[in-house]
C-alpha cells in the first residue's frame, strides 16, 4: 500500500479508539499503559516503572528499528497509550508519521534529551539521524555509553512521575537503584577496556552503532554501513575496510543480531581476520538469549570484545 494512503488509513482506523482514549494513568490501580519506540528503551521502562507500568514495543528483540515498517496494530498502540518514549536524535525515522496516523493525545517523552551528541563518523548519505548546525548527521545510538543512559533513567522516571504522580516516589527509587547498577556496569566496562592493548583496540561492525562506546570507553570501531542499516555499503566501501583490516591488522570482525552475516563474513575472510562473536547494536536479544536486558547486552558485548581482542 502506497506510504500516504497507508498512513491516511491509519489514522481513520484509530481516530476514534483515540479520542475515547485520553492521555492518563489507568484508574483503580491498573498500571499505566507506556509504548517504547525499540526493545533496549522498553527494557529501561519497565526498570524504572516495575510493577506499576505495564510497557509495550513497537520494535521487538532481535528487530532493526532502522527499518522497521509499522502496522494498523501499531497505531493502535499508540492510540491506547498512556505515555509513549521514544529515543530521538532521528532514529525513528518512521515515528512521527505513525504518532500523527494514531491521533494519540499520551505526551511523548524523548528519552536522550539532554544528552551530549556525537557526529556520526562514516561518509555515507543517510536517511536516518538529524543533521546538527554544521550540516553533519547525528549518531543517535546514545545509549551505547552507559553514562548516556543515565539521563535516560532520569528522563523516563520523570515522565512516569508526571502522568503517574501518585507513584512518583516509586519511580525515583527504582530510577537510583537502576542508577547504581549502571555505575557498576561503567567501572566494569572501563577495567575489562583497559586489559586490552592499544593496538587491539579496533574493531569491525556491521554499521555504526558504537560511536558513542568508542568515544567513551576508547575503543574505535570501523563498519561497511554508516549510523543506519538502510544505508548499503558500496562494493568501494567494503573494499576499503578490507585494506585497513589488512593495513592495521585489526584482529577481530563482530556480527550484529539485526545484520545479515553474509556481508561480514566476506570481510572477515578477505581482510584476513577472524569472526569475534555476535554482539548486540540496536536491539535486546529474546528472553533467553544472552542480552535480554540492557545490563545483560552491555556485558555480553563486553565479554564479546574481550574474548575476541585481550590477551590470552
Amino acid at each position: 500500500m502506497h506510504g500516504t494512503v497507508r498512513l491516511a488509513w491509519l489514522a481513520s482506523l484509530v481516530l476514534a479508539l483515540a479520542l475515547s482514549a485520553p492521555a492518563r494513568a489507568a484508574p483503580g490501580g491498573a498500571p499505566v499503559r507506556a509504548v517504547a519506540s525499540f526493545s533496549i528503551l522498553g527494557d529501561l521502562v519497565r526498570a524504572v516503572g516495575g510493577p506499576h507500568v505495564a510497557v509495550t514495543d513497537l520494535v521487538g528483540p532481535d528487530s532493526d528499528v532502522h527499518g522497521f515498517s509499522p502496522s494498523p496494530a501499531d497505531a493502535k498502540k499508540l492510540a491506547t497509550a498512556d505515555i509513549v518514549f521514544v529515543n530521538g536524535l532521528g532514529l525513528e525515522g518512521w515515528l512521527d508519521r505513525l504518532i500523527r496516523a494514531s491521533g494519540t493525545r499520551a505526551p511523548i517523552v524523548v528519552a536522550s534529551a539532554g544528552v551530549k551528541t556525537i557526529a556520526a563518523t562514516d561518509d555515507h548519505d543517510h536517511a536516518v539521524g538529524h543533521h546538527d548546525h554544521g550540516d553533519h548527521v547525528i549518531d543517535p545510538h546514545a545509549w551505547q555509553s552507559v553514562a548516556n543512559v543515565r539521563i535516560y533513567v532520569t528522563n523516563i522516571r520523570d515522565g512516569l512521575a508526571k502522568v503517574d504522580p501518585v507513584h512518583a516516589d516509586a519511580y525515583r527509587a527504582a530510577a537510583d537503584s537502576y542508577t547504581a547498577q549502571l555505575d557498576a556496569l561503567d567501572q566494569a566496562v572501563r577495567k575489562a577496556v583497559e586489559k586490552i592493548p592499544p593496538e587491539n583496540r579496533r574493531i569491525i561492525t556491521t554499521h555504526d552503532a558504537f560511536g558513542y562506546f568508542a568515544a567513551t570507553y576508547g575503543l574505535r570501531f570501523i563498519a561497511p554501513q554508516g549510523v543506519s542499516t538502510d544505508s548499503e555499503a558500496s562494493p568501494r566501501d567494503v573494499a576499503a575496510i578490507i585494506r585497513q583490516i589488512r593495513q592495521d591488522k585489526v584482529p577481530a570482525v563482530f556480527l550484529e543480531n539485526i545484520s545479515d552475516p553474509r556481508q561480514m563474513a566476506l570481510i572477515a575472510r578477505e581482510g584476513g581476520a577472524r569472526i569475534g562473536g555476535k554482539v548486540y547494536s540496536d536491539a535486546l536479544s529474546g528472553p533467553g538469549g544472552p542480552a535480554a536486558t540492557y545490563l545483560d547486552m552491555m556485558r555480553s558485548n563486553l565479554q564479546a570484545f574481550d574474548a575476541a581482542l585481550a590477551p590470552n
